[in-house]
C-alpha cells in the first residue's frame, strides 16, 4: 500500500505563513510567477512547521526559496536543513498523480517532499519523501505512488534527532479535535482536577459565547525543586465563533488546596515565531490570571509560554 494512501500528515498554515507568501509573490511581475511563489513558499513553510514540531533544526531564511532574486529567476522550493543538506518541498496541486521538476531543483537535493494543497490553503498534506533520484533524459517527474512514509526522512537526519521521543505536546495541542472529544495527553477535565471548585463555571463566562458548544481543558505544570515541587494549573477554554473562528481563553491557577499562585509568574501569549503578544504576571495575592480573551481561524497556531525566571514552560496550540 502507498504511502500517499494512509500515511499522509496534515500541517496547519496560519496567517504568518499567509503573510509571507503573499509579500513574495507580490514582487513577481506576472500573476503566473506570483502564484508559483505563494505556493511554493506555502510548502516550503509547512514542511519547515513539521519539522520545527518534530524539534529538528531548519534554516528558513537561508534557503534559495528566500533569496529574492533566485526565487524570482528559478521555481524552487528549498528548505535548508543545517549540517545536512537541502530538502526540496514541491506543491502538488488538486488532481494532480506526480510532481514535476524542473532542472534546477534536480540536483543538490537530499530528497524531495510531496505537498499536497486542497481547495482550500489553511492546510495541506505531506504525502511522503524520496531521496534523490535519477532521472532520465526524458523524465523528470516522480510519480505520487513512488514517494515513501515521511519517516524515511529521519534516515538522512543523524542519530541525536530522533521522532520517536516527542511527545504530543512538542507537536502541538490540536483544539480544534476537542470539539469532538478528542484530547492530548495530561489535558484534563476540570472536575478531575479541581473537583466541585467553581473554576469552570468562571473560565464560562468568560467567554462571549458560552451558551453553547465551549470545551475546556486543563493540565497540570510541575514547577520543580526551586518552588518546593509545587504545581499549578493551565487552563484553556474555547469556543466556537462565525465564519469558523474560535474564541480562546486561557488562565493560570494554584492547585490543591493552594489559595494563591507563587508571585512573579509570567503567563505569555506568542506567535508561532515566538514573538510576545500578551503577558500577564502573578503578584503575591492572584488566586488566578488570565490573558486577555483572543481570537483565531483554523490552521492558526500560538504559544502559551509559563515562565518565572528560572524555569519556562511552553506549550505549542494549533487551532
Amino acid at each position: 500500500m502507498s504511502s500517499t494512501e494512509t500515511l499522509c500528515v496534515k500541517v496547519p498554515l496560519g496567517q504568518e505563513a499567509h503573510a509571507i507568501a503573499r509579500q513574495f509573490a507580490a514582487e513577481q511581475t506576472t500573476p503566473q510567477k506570483g502564484k508559483q511563489i505563494y505556493l511554493n513558499t506555502l510548502a516550503v513553510y509547512a514542511v519547515h512547521n513539521y519539522l520545527k514540531w518534530l524539534q529538528i533544526d531548519t534554516a528558513l531564511g537561508e534557503g534559495d526559496s528566500w533569496h529574492p532574486l533566485k526565487r524570482a529567476l528559478f521555481d524552487i522550493a528549498d528548505l535548508v536543513l543545517p549540517n545536512i543538506g537541502r530538502l526540496e518541498c514541491r506543491p502538488v496541486q488538486p488532481g494532480e498523480t506526480a510532481i514535476s521538476l524542473p532542472p534546477e531543483v534536480m540536483e543538490n537535493r537530499i530528497g524531495y517532499v510531496a505537498v499536497q494543497f486542497g481547495e482550500r490553503l489553511n492546510e495541506v498534506q505531506l504525502l511522503g519523501f524520496i531521496k534523490t533520484v535519477t532521472f532520465s533524459s526524458t523524465s523528470q517527474e516522480i510519480p505520487l505512488l513512488s514517494f515513501k512514509p515521511l519517516s524515511f526522512l529521519f534516515d538522512c537526519i543523524p542519530d541525536t534527532v530522533t521522532s520517536s521521543s516527542l511527545s504530543a505536546s512538542q507537536i502541538g495541542v490540536r483544539l480544534s479535535q476537542w470539539f469532538e472529544n478528542l484530547f492530548e495527553n495530561n489535558w484534563m477535565s476540570l472536575e478531575e482536577i479541581f473537583g466541585s471548585r467553581n473554576e469552570k463555571k468562571f473560565a464560562l463566562r468568560s467567554l462571549s459565547s458560552s451558551s453553547g458548544g465551549s470545551v475546556e481543558r486543563a493540565k497540570i505544570i510541575d514547577l520543580g525543586l526551586d518552588l518546593g515541587n509545587e504545581s499549578i494549573v493551565l487552563l484553556v477554554a474555547i469556543a466556537p465563533l462565525a465564519e469558523d473562528k474560535l474564541e480562546i481563553l486561557v488562565q493560570l491557577h494554584p492547585r490543591g488546596e493552594k489559595t494563591y499562585l507563587p508571585s512573579h509568574l509570567k503567563l505569555n501569549l506568542q506567535t508561532e515565531s515566538g514573538e510576545n503578544i500578551q503577558e500577564v504576571e502573578s503578584r503575591s495575592n492572584d488566586n488566578f490570571i488570565q490573558l486577555k480573551r483572543f481570537r483565531g481561524y483554523p490552521g492558526e497556531g500560538f504559544n502559551i509560554q509559563v515562565s518565572d525566571g528560572n524555569f519556562t514552560i511552553k506549550e505549542t496550540f494549533v487551532i
